[in-house]
């Protein structure tokens, strides 16, 4: 694993090899066993986040349990890198289509802290995330491009991730997708200690847990 920027300064860093490729693959085999071999009805009108311009294949932690092991499972490394302490939020699987952009938008408070880690391209093709380079105190409304702020691209290879502050840095793909489709998977903390404590475990209060045997 190699940690490419300073996350602190810049507001972002890309993660090389976070996980192996071998843990993608596996991750998209459960996935695929998961939705039983029937084809995703992309073409049928569903939910779509304000983010893209077309449905996507989204699917929640809710939904899929798995997401929430990896999310748990990767907090103590991610809380290593960044030199604090964590504790996760939510987190989403997404299967995005040939052409595909996704708008650029900051984050709920709950996204202190993201990961954008890419799980597999059909084609090999990378696809580019884009990050902000100012920092904003206020949700950045949706646009088309950035404007004329200046902005980072980064490739993702199989495995590589991008760490951002989600709430606090404008990101987006604003350009096609090359691929005829990718999966990705997105993950997000907030600082154990912080302003945004209270929206851990997506503000769904812990409660002590009595069990009975028998």
């Amino acid at each position: 694993m190699e940690v490419v920027g300073d996350y602190d300064k810049d507001g972002f860093a890309h993660v090389r090899g976070l996980i192996a490729k071998e843990i993608a693959q596996a991750f998209m085999m459960s996935v695929k066993s998961a939705t039983r071999g029937v084809p995703i009805p992309l073409s049928k009108p569903q939910f779509r986040p304000a983010v893209l311009q077309r449905a996507a294949f989204d699917v929640s932690e809710q939904t899929f349990q798995p997401l929430s092991f990896f999310l748990w499972g990767l907090t103590p490394t991610i809380s290593n890198l960044l030199g604090r302490e964590l504790l996760p939020t939510y987190s989403y699987f997404r299967i995005y289509r040939q052409s595909d952009i996704c708008r650029v938008h900051s984050d709920r408070p709950s996204s202190e802290h993201g990961l954008s880690l890419t799980l597999a391209y059909s084609d090999d093709k990378t696809w580019e995330l884009q990050v902000g380079r100012e920092r904003t105190e206020t949700l950045y409304p949706l646009a088309e491009d950035f404007g004329t702020m200046d902005y980072a691209s980064i490739a993702m290879e199989v495995g590589d991730a991008v760490l951002y502050q989600a709430s606090h840095y404008a990101h987006g793909r604003i350009t096609p997708n090359p691929n005829a489709w990718s999966a990705h998977l997105f993950m997000f903390w907030v600082d154990r200690d912080g302003a945004y404590r209270n929206h851990a475990f997506d503000e769904t209060p812990l409660e002590k847990v009595d069990f009975t045997f028998v």
